[in-house]
């Protein structure tokens, strides 16, 4: 026997709505859809590049010698030499101990003996040179004046009477070669102190603030 819908019309054997109402003839059954979770992807920890080396190549080492090396240079080149070696020694032990800190303060970085070892010689190297380079440009026209001479033989006059080897160094200061050997020998000297103490003022400097937290500038 056929069915009808209610609108009158005859529907077809298993129909689901009425062609005509289009009236739903039986209930649909609700299908639950199980919503899975999206996993979760964690991204790997970032990895930190390594810090910089402490050598010519590093900008921010250079700039941080340059500056400290030309202050230092141009400090020394006034009368601060009066307080004699001790004083040098001071000051170019402070010179390179600011220069592991001012470092340490601008770049967060961890400085150890190493580092600070290599940040004072980046500095002592530089002020060396600067320290050298004055020093010529004040020797030399005292030099061709023949100042430099009379000054020593000024200094070591009241010694020269009684040591021949006073005697014998006023000789060589009088001589070209002598005031030549001199400037050389005071460069050397200037080179190798001004170096050793920023290299050992950088390492007491890691020593004692390399380790220390200190904010970025």
């Amino acid at each position: 026997m056929a069915d009808f819908c209610n609108c009158g019309a005859e529907l077809p054997p298993d129909a689901r709505f009425c062609h005509r109402c289009g009236r739903p003839l039986r209930e649909e059954p609700v299908r639950e859809e199980v919503l899975r979770e999206a996993p979760v992807i964690v991204p790997p920890p970032a990895v930190r590049p390594p810090p910089p080396r402490l050598n010519f190549h590093n900008a921010t080492a250079v700039r941080i010698g340059l500056l400290l090396a030309s202050i230092a240079s141009l400090l020394s080149a006034l009368p601060v030499w009066a307080a004699g070696l001790l004083g040098l020694v001071l000051w170019w032990l402070t010179t390179g101990f600011l220069s592991v800190y001012i470092y340490r303060r601008r770049t967060g970085q961890f400085l150890s003996v190493d580092s600070g070892l290599r940040m004072g010689w980046i500095t002592g190297l530089l002020g060396s040179t600067i320290s050298s380079v004055l020093f010529t440009v004040s020797v030399v026209p005292l030099i061709h004046s023949g100042t430099i001479a009379s000054i020593y033989k000024e200094q070591l006059h009241t010694m020269a009477a009684s040591d021949a080897n006073v005697q014998e160094a006023l000789r060589v200061l009088q001589s070209p070669g002598g005031l030549t050997m001199f400037v050389i020998m005071a460069l050397l000297f200037l080179f190798l102190i001004i170096t050793f103490l920023c290299t050992a003022g950088g390492a007491l400097g890691a020593k004692l603030v390399g380790g220390i937290a200190q904010p970025r500038a």
